[in-house]
């Protein structure tokens, strides 16, 4: 049996097919639906459109490749005083139900595609929102949804380092130390990251997969970026032209969490709630 799974976030639409236990191909579209959300409440009426064509887009592709559609949408539906129109819409164009998932959902999706049933912890900085997650013992130890995103600080304080610093602090008060295992980083933000690092003329999930990010090198990443504007940081090797104005704003995100939860290191994921849906919903 195929299925196909699209993850409808506040930057991308994410589209990966699998079938006999294992992931065929993951596609994405950047459509920036939590455009503007950080400052109106609301997805913008262009946002909800190209989003919503997007999804019909990636749904037509997986029902042409003789699979079951299932779809998932994260922040910026979720928090929005309008996202169910975005609902609606899709419903209308495609036929698909969109799966809006709460916070702390969303943050067990995450640990379930990258770490399956093993313990350890997940970052996944999305666009409107970052979960963090923790296993121990079999256990979830600690589970949290922040409020902030990359599209989210692109929109209130764009590249300026002082006032990001300033978000990011007042954001993360929930956070603490933490000794637990192996901690990855996942979605767009951390595998742009960890692309960067390596280097990569083109995105190699193989490469990414459990690649070790030290702090120290992230934090001087982080300010080699917020050093650069958009049109030249798309020039780095490894960089995705998609994420160029909110990367910077990222890597400052995530180099503070490591540093609020005393962690000199973690690993880059492909795998993320896309997996972790199928587990989560009993679909693999």
């Amino acid at each position: 049996m195929k299925i196909a799974i699209l993850d409808i976030g506040s930057n991308s639409v994410r589209l990966m097919l699998w079938a006999d236990g294992k992931t065929l191909y993951k596609k994405v579209q950047t459509t920036r639906l939590g455009e503007g959300i950080a400052n109106t409440g609301m997805l913008l009426p262009a946002a909800i459109e190209r989003t919503a064509l997007a999804v019909q887009e990636l749904a037509e592709e997986g029902r042409s490749a003789g699979a079951a559609v299932y779809a998932f949408a994260t922040a910026a539906v979720r928090a929005s005083r309008n996202g169910s129109a975005f609902v609606e819409r899709v419903k209308e164009l495609c036929g698909v139900e969109v799966d809006v998932v709460p916070g702390q959902e969303e943050a067990l999706l995450g640990l379930y595609g990258a770490l399956g049933q093993e313990d350890g912890g997940i970052i996944d900085i999305g666009g409107a929102s970052t979960e963090i997650c923790i296993r121990e013992g079999g256990k979830i130890a600690f589970s949290v949804s922040l409020d902030i995103g990359a599209v989210r600080l692109y929109d209130r304080c764009g590249d300026q380092a002082s006032l990001l610093e300033e978000t990011i602090r007042g954001a993360l008060s929930p956070l603490t130390h933490t000794t637990a295992g192996k901690m990855y980083a996942i979605g767009g933000t951390g595998s742009t990251l960890a692309s960067l690092l390596l280097g990569l003329d083109t995105y190699d999930a193989r490469m990414i997969q459990d690649f070790k990010m030290m702090r120290t090198a992230l934090d001087q990443l982080s300010d080699k970026l917020l050093s650069m504007t958009a049109e030249e940081r798309k020039n780095l090797k490894g960089m995705d032209v998609r994420r160029a104005d909110i990367i910077a704003g990222g890597a400052l995100l995530l180099v503070n969490i490591l540093k609020k939860m005393s962690l000199l290191e973690v690993y880059a994921s492909d795998r993320d709630n896309l997996e972790g849906y199928l587990q989560i919903r009993g679909l693999a």
